[in-house]
């Protein structure tokens, strides 16, 4: 930028202060939608981390332990349907079609 440029652009801003003040509400404006969307995260983050701590609390609660016999077939049988369930959430969110949609608007 030039001398001139920078002395001009000044000259505006102390001639025309409503200018500036247009682009400070633009800025506001935008900085409350940045705010908005971050506080819808923090809420979707929670209910997704509550829902989860629920589900484990309450698998944990209903599962019986198993016996030393069936625990080898049982965890590989378990490392395949996790191995596919993340296969699922992979696939879900790269085709952007969610089971739940957690945006409620303004409520």
């Amino acid at each position: 930028m030039t001398k001139t440029a920078i002395l001009e652009e000044a000259l505006c801003q102390y001639f025309y202060p409503e200018n500036a003040q247009r682009l400070e509400e633009r800025l506001l404006n935008r900085m409350t939608g940045f705010d908005e969307r971050l506080g819808d995260m923090e809420r979707n983050s929670a209910v997704t981390l509550e829902a989860f701590g629920q589900f484990v609390f309450y698998w944990l609660a209903r599962t019986d332990p198993l016996p030393d016999g069936e625990r080898e077939a049982a965890q590989a049988l378990g490392e395949r349907r996790f191995d596919y369930f993340v296969g699922q959430v992979s696939r879900q969110l790269l085709s952007n079609s969610r089971w739940i949609d957690l945006d409620v608007g303004d409520g």
